[in-house]
């Protein structure tokens, strides 16, 4: 057998590792998920569990969980565009550029407690920037409230991640507009709005789309921030299942955190694979 034959045999082990991780953290956990929302607490198959994602309180967490994706999804999206452009005519191994992308791969990544104490601690009721605005400038940012520990306090913490990510996964395809494109279009008498409007964004549409949608996925699916930071009621949807982990009663019903996560999946699973057809477009002239 030739040699090369035998190195493609066995290079299929190569993808075991990530085989196993999508098992574990994928595939297992969707398992669970269906399994504990269609069965009762007997191993009975019922519908009760999903028929309490109608009660008007499931409703609103959804609803709630919806917006506030949707909401840092599109400020994230828009400013963190913003910024690629604006890092778009500065060298790629420039100080600034170089400091931006490590940057954003940090903060991208960046959630959970110590974000959650950060924010207390810079915009908190006692925070350094609420009091230096109170103290300095007369102005109470919580006259109405310490809604900083409210649904209203995600917004600024999420932006804390989305932003960064946006950055880093739209800047790519930003980089990727061929300047001869820019140059043809003016040669043949176009300006630079126009080149925008009939080049540029049609061409950055899918990728902008794709980036926007990946943001949402990312707001919606996040658990650590939001415990950390709004740890009175369950304003959102993962929060709403720790209640149900952590309750001995959630509206009558067991196994209603199941439910609840197997509705977190098809939202995230239709996003995402709307996601899988965009980037899928984009790529067609990123290649």
């Amino acid at each position: 057998m030739p040699r090369n034959a035998t190195v493609r045999e066995w290079s299929w082990l190569g993808l075991t590792p990530f085989a196993l991780y999508v098992l574990l953290f994928l595939a297992l956990p969707t398992i669970l998920a269906i399994t504990s929302g269609l069965f009762d607490g007997d191993g009975a198959f019922t519908l009760a569990n999903i028929a309490a994602l109608g009660d008007p309180v499931i409703i609103t967490t959804f609803v709630n969980s919806t917006g506030i994706s949707l909401l840092t999804a599109i400020v994230g999206a828009v400013v963190g565009a913003a910024v690629c452009y604006a890092l778009l005519g500065l060298p790629d191994t420039g100080v600034i550029r170089t400091t931006v992308d490590a940057a954003s791969g940090v903060l991208a990544q960046f959630g959970g407690v110590m974000l959650a104490f950060a924010m207390i601690a810079t915009i908190g009721t006692q925070g350094i920037v609420t009091r230096f605005l109170r103290d300095a400038l007369g102005i109470d940012i919580f006259a109405d409230g310490a809604w900083i520990y409210a649904l209203p306090g995600l917004i600024p913490a999420y932006l804390v991640f989305q932003i960064p990510l946006m950055v880093i996964t739209f800047m790519p395809a930003l980089a990727a507009l061929r300047p001869q494109w820019f140059e043809a279009h003016l040669t043949l008498g176009g300006t630079r709005g126009g080149f925008w409007r009939h080049v540029g964004f049609p061409v950055l549409a899918p990728s902008f789309l794709a980036s926007l949608l990946l943001l949402f996925a990312n707001a919606f699916s996040s658990y650590a921030t939001a415990a950390a930071l709004a740890s009175q009621g369950s304003q959102i949807v993962p929060l709403q299942i720790r209640a149900a982990l952590t309750s001995e009663t959630v509206l009558g019903r067991e196994n209603l955190a199941g439910a609840l996560a197997l509705g977190m999946i098809v939202v995230v699973a239709v996003v995402m694979w709307l996601y899988s057809l965009i980037q899928r477009r984009a790529a067609r002239w990123q290649a």
